[in-house]
């Protein structure tokens, strides 16, 4: 027993890491997306302007995002089933499919309304993939860790998902180095594409060499459990499931307006140069990767609600402002201050999102519970915030996309502000 207790913190360390890794894999794939649109946006959408190009590859990242719920129901269900570790497994597997279907996807040029449609069904697999992988590594990263540092451990969620994003964007600096601006925009960015598949069927065999976690496994045991689906979830749980869609709405439209859409906006509306824009970015997600660890230890020893009500008031009061001087800085260093402004903020919900929300549900429904209610909302806003940004944009009213997520950020307070303190009131019974 002794030994047990010695080999526990590196038991622990050695499964998060691994869930990590894969986690850190599934968000690259779905990054290089949005990194490389500008490059191979007129391949598959060769008419109109960059920005109406732009709106078109936008698009198509949301409709990967009306799959999430579907992705997030069946392999929720099928992660409270049979298991957090299978649930990963079978999410990184439809991943690979997805990066590789563009990887070799025709040009316009080349097969017509065939080569869009071929992305479109890329991001619709993709969708399914990342719609299961939300619920089922936010489970497996709270259940695994131990109850005085879950907050910390679970950080690790944000921590590669913006890696993802992070190296999604430092591969285009490279690749914009090396091969310059006409070769990526001919062939140039499936080489992303090609990355994230390779990287994908690595995390694959990872994955399947993984600790199950206590919690499942106990529950495993337990043959009178209940049996997870959408009904007994909105039937038991409506409560937890809708403060989970509230969080979310404003959580996730707030990142993906402050990370993804931001690259596009310093070049598209600020008029930095497109190296430069992702230039930018790729340092301020480095410097905010760093702080989610900082951040959600500081949760564990002060609670998740006062970390996440912060940024509710900021991104309420702030965004606005934030952008509006954006859309009018010419300067570098004022820029990334604004954006690393913006970035630390929403490091309030960032960093603990993935606790609070495994910390409401108990084990038999936790992964469809985490899942489901973020992926419909994920899917509402967080999907659909950069094609609103630019359809705003193409209609002259750009600055309504500020008031729509500073709106957004005051649901996410009021949720915020109705919920309980999930350290203190946490469902997950297992260290």
């Amino acid at each position: 027993m002794a030994s047990q207790a010695a080999d526990r913190p590196r038991h622990i360390l050695r499964n998060i890491l691994g869930g990590s890794a894969g986690n850190l894999v599934e968000w690259f794939d779905w990054y290089v997306y949005s990194a490389f649109a500008l490059y191979f946006a007129p391949a598959f959408f060769p008419k109109g302007d960059q920005t109406a190009q732009l709106l078109q590859t936008a698009a198509i990242f949301a409709v990967g995002f009306v799959m999430r719920p579907l992705g997030a129901w069946l392999m929720g269900v099928y992660a409270d089933h049979r298991g957090r570790k299978a649930g990963l497994t079978l999410s990184v597997s439809l991943m690979c499919v997805g990066s590789l279907l563009i990887a070799v996807a025709p040009t316009y040029a080349q097969a017509g309304l065939l080569s869009p449609a071929t992305l479109l069904l890329a991001r619709i697999i993709q969708g399914l993939s990342l719609g299961g992988e939300y619920g089922s590594s936010a489970t497996y990263m709270s259940e695994m860790a131990d109850r005085d540092r879950r907050g910390f451990w679970s950080s690790f969620l944000y921590v590669t998902i913006i890696g993802g994003q992070l190296a999604a964007l430092a591969l285009l600096v490279f690749l914009q180095a090396v091969l310059g601006e006409a070769a990526m925009g001919e062939s140039g960015w499936r080489i992303g594409f090609v990355v994230g598949a390779l990287l994908a069927v690595v995390v694959y065999f990872i994955r399947r060499r993984l600790d199950e976690t206590m919690s499942y496994e106990r529950l495993a045991d337990r043959p009178e459990r209940r049996r997870s689906g959408i009904f007994t979830l909105f039937r038991d749980h409506p409560r937890e499931a809708l403060l989970v869609i509230g969080i979310t709405a404003g959580g996730t439209a707030s990142f993906y307006a402050y990370t993804i859409y931001l690259q596009k906006f310093l070049a598209n509306t600020s008029g930095f140069s497109k190296a430069t824009a992702s230039q930018m970015m790729t340092v301020a997600l480095a410097i905010m990767l760093m702080i989610q660890p900082l951040a959600g230890r500081l949760s564990d020893k002060v609670g998740r609600r006062p970390l996440m009500i912060g940024f509710g008031i900021c991104g309420t009061l702030f965004t606005y402002p934030i952008f509006t001087a954006l859309a009018r800085t010419t300067e570098v260093a004022a820029a990334f201050a604004l954006v690393m402004a913006a970035l630390v903020m929403v490091t309030g919900y960032t960093s603990i999102n993935a606790i609070v929300k495994a910390e409401l549900f108990p084990a038999d429904i936790r992964a469809l519970g985490v899942a489901l209610p973020y992926a419909l909302a994920n899917t509402i806003f967080g999907g659909t915030a950069e094609y609103i940004a630019l359809w705003l944009k193409n209609i002259g009213h750009e600055p309504w996309f500020y008031i729509y997520i500073s709106l957004l950020c005051a649901i996410y307070l009021v949720a915020c502000l109705k919920m309980r303190e999930t350290k203190t009131a946490s469902r997950i019974e297992e260290d």
